[in-house]
């Protein structure tokens, strides 16, 4: 293949109100709003744009692996552990719905969080390797 997929431009997220979520996409996690209409909500977070987009009743971004357990379809990424805490604790002061911190077993720890509409999401305490090498170790 000559050519290659440079990066991911774009993420859909379903949600029920696009206002409400917009509100608290921008409130609790800190999401710069650029556009918004009925229909949808364009934010940008994490180096990624991502549409909040209306959806049908009870869509999700989940979906259930082979063991029955729910999983999440992102992970974002902070640097080092001590940022995961740190993160941990502010979102819940800010009433997010958490999960505990763990070690699934690899290097760094995890917790995941939902938005209003129950799109589940992951943390991981290690930035990847092609972040460092192209915006440098950033200081925690």
């Amino acid at each position: 293949m000559k050519t290659q997929l440079r990066r991911v431009g774009t993420a859909y997220l379903p949600v029920s109100d696009v206002t409400f979520s917009a509100h608290w996409y921008v409130k609790k996690l800190g999401a710069q709003l650029s556009y918004q209409d009925e229909e949808k909500a364009i934010i940008n977070m994490a180096n990624q744009s991502f549409f909040l987009v209306k959806a049908a009743p009870n869509q999700r971004l989940n979906f259930i692996d082979y063991r029955g357990e729910e999983l999440f379809s992102m992970t974002f990424e902070v640097n080092g552990v001590k940022e995961l805490t740190s993160l941990h604790h502010e979102l819940e002061s800010l009433e997010v719905q958490i999960g505990q911190i763990e070690d699934r077993g690899h290097t760094g720890k995890n917790f995941v969080f939902y938005d209003p509409d129950g799109n589940k999401f992951d943390v991981w305490s290690e930035l990847s390797r092609d972040f460092i090498e192209k915006h440098g170790e950033l200081s925690s």
